[in-house]
Formats: structure tokens, sequence, C-alpha cells
């Protein structure tokens, strides 16, 4: 693994900012009713996960802070999976952008996943600078 100097650099976190951008793009279109509810919470439960990496990040020298902060991210990524499956159910989606997007924040939470099962990959970098 090449030596990674910000949390920026992750693939996960790319990822991650990507496919929230999407979902804020696409809920625009959500009926106005939802703006204080499904609207704002699928946005805060995708944008939550690049937030969690970088304070996952600032963490790192303390492998179980950096891990404990993985899992909340892996929590929202699940989570925005959810309203995903809220959406399809009130027709705010079709079946296949909700099966585009699921299977993305799947591929998000199996990139945590190997982050949180094997953290001393990242964390012994944080002594390095």
């Amino acid at each position: 693994m090449a030596f990674i100097k910000s949390f920026r650099e992750l693939e996960v976190y790319k990822l991650a900012l990507q496919e929230a951008r999407k979902i804020f793009v696409i809920t625009k279109a959500f009926p106005r009713d939802e703006v204080y509810s499904m609207s704002s919470q699928i946005r805060r439960s995708s944008r939550a996960v690049t937030a969690m990496l970088a304070e996952s990040w600032a963490r790192r020298i303390y492998p179980a802070a950096f891990v404990s902060k993985l899992n909340e991210a892996l929590g929202e990524a699940m989570e925005t999976q959810a309203w995903l499956d809220n959406a399809l159910n009130c027709g705010y989606i079709d079946s296949k952008l909700h099966s585009e997007l699921d299977n993305e924040w799947q591929h998000i939470g199996a990139m945590l996943n190997k982050m949180i099962q094997k953290p001393e990959g990242f964390c012994q970098s944080a002594s390095k600078g």
C-alpha cells in the first residue's frame, strides 16, 4: 500500500464524496413535503460518511479511536441504504436507480469494513507524519 498523506487520498473517501453528490442531485426531485424529512436525512447520512472518514484519519494514532469512527461511517453508509429503500418504497426513485445507488453504498460499506478489519495498515502511518 502506498503511503497516504491525507484522508482525501483514500479511495473510499473519493467514492463516498461522489455518491453523496449523486444523492444531493437526485433528492432535488423529491416532493417538497420531504425536504425536512427524507431529503435532508439521506443527504445528511451520505455526507456524514466523508466527514467521519476525515475524523477517523485525524484519530489514526489511536487504533481504537480510528476504528470507532470508521464504524460510525459504516453505520451512516448503511443508513443511507435504508433511506434509499424508503425512497424506492415511496416511488421517488425507480428500482434501476435504487439498485445502482445501493450497490455503490454497499461497496463503500465493504471498503470501510476492510479498513475496520485491518486498521494497522492505516494507523502505523500516523507516526510517520
